[in-house]
């Protein structure tokens, strides 16, 4: 299971991105490679975590600092700085994805969390 711990402060300004694990939803044998199977919910949380990670740094041009471990499926970004608005709504519509992923896929394969840091 994929697990998404989103941290806000008090103000409920976001503070914090962690995500680790993997989904592990059984994918069709054979649709991408020919020996292992594609996991889906996997593939569409990754996208959706790294393009905004991506577009936080090059288009919104924020600091914040940002580990990883892709085996294990690890990432984690903290913003240590308020952030722009424009981030905010980025970091907004990552939400609504993996929110609409959980709904679709069940919370069996990702759960998206909330906590005050």
């Amino acid at each position: 299971m994929t697990t998404i711990i989103i941290g806000k402060s008090k103000d409920n300004s976001y503070r914090q991105l962690i995500c680790s694990g993997h989904a592990g939803y059984p994918g069709k044998k054979g649709l991408f490679k020919k020996k292992d199977s594609f996991d889906l919910v996997c593939a569409s949380v990754s996208v959706l975590i790294i393009n905004t990670i991506n577009a936080l740094e090059e288009l919104a041009k924020e600091d914040f600092k940002c580990i990883s471990n892709e085996e294990d499926g690890f990432i984690r970004c903290d913003f240590e700085n308020p952030l722009q608005e424009r981030s905010v709504f980025l970091l907004d519509a990552m939400v609504y994805g993996l929110q609409n992923i959980q709904k679709e896929y069940g919370e069996k394969y990702l759960q998206v969390k909330f906590e005050e840091v």
